[in-house]
């Protein structure tokens, strides 16, 4: 099951707050003066909630209620927030561009950076070149494919009446196969689920000069077991922000997010 982590077993809690000082702040559960008085605050319920009617009820939460007075707000209900639709997403990308990871996940990933490096630069050598070269560029691509992810993302098409979400092992390679425009042989890091990391099928059928690895037979595989679930995911984000060229599903949270972090890094 999923384990909830701390933040600062993630990221570097100072190191937050002082780059980000006066937009927002982190602070520590001891630091609070009054813990008894808690302003409890609902979520929206109902499988019709909407942007609209949450955005009301968090203004009702506010004209009703001194919470300015509490220094713990707790949240309740079981549907999931839709708050980030109230905010620019500029906004999020100034919060993402605090988030340094400590340096023990940091670490961490750059041990799989450098294997997908070093097996692409070895793809390319000639004989006798040796390490001479430089380490060579990597592609990943955020392999969704699971049964239950394909589903969704066909539920979705009939109700937006589109047909471009690439849900299936076949329409990726198909695809993406056409945007990654690099000198071959280039590896191909697919960033999938640990239940597909097994299906030998999903190493077969890509384009000449795309050579695809997953985690486990790239040999990092141990790298990740030895971490809890949400660290194993802050290294798989690190390593796909790193990637040369990204490769995502717009329609996935996790590819969202790096797309974010990665475009804001551009301007």
């Amino acid at each position: 099951s999923l384990q909830p982590v701390s933040f600062n077993n993630v990221f570097r809690f100072e190191r937050f707050n002082s780059l980000r000082e006066g937009f927002i702040r982190l602070a520590h559960y001891s630091d609070l003066k009054n813990r008894t008085r808690v302003y409890n605050l609902r979520r929206g319920s109902g499988r019709k909630w909407t942007v609209e009617r949450d955005l009301e009820q968090l203004k009702q939460s506010i004209i009703n209620g001194p919470i300015e007075m509490h220094d713990v707000i707790r949240m309740a209900g079981k549907n999931p927030f839709l708050w980030h639709d109230h905010w620019p997403v500029k906004d999020y990308a100034r919060v993402f561009e605090c988030l340094v990871l400590v340096d023990e996940i940091s670490k961490e990933a750059d041990k799989v950076v450098s294997k997908i490096r070093r097996i692409g630069r070895q793809l390319r050598s000639e004989p006798g070149e040796g390490s001479s070269l430089q380490l060579a560029p990597y592609v990943t691509v955020h392999m969704r494919v699971e049964i239950d992810w394909m589903i969704r993302c066909n539920k979705l098409e009939q109700r937006s009446g589109v047909c471009q979400i690439s849900s299936s092992k076949q329409e990726i390679m198909e695809r993406r196969g056409k945007i990654i425009n690099f000198e071959a042989p280039i590896v191909v890091d697919l960033a999938v689920a640990d239940n597909l990391l097994n299906d030998s099928s999903i190493l077969s059928g890509w384009n000449k000069g795309l050579v695809p690895y997953e985690k486990k037979n790239l040999g990092v595989d141990g790298i990740y077991k030895k971490h809890p679930c949400l660290i194993q995911s802050a290294i798989g984000y690190e390593v796909c922000s790193k990637a040369d060229i990204l490769v995502s599903n717009n329609f996935s949270t996790f590819s969202s997010l790096i797309v974010l972090e990665r475009t804001q890094k551009m301007m």
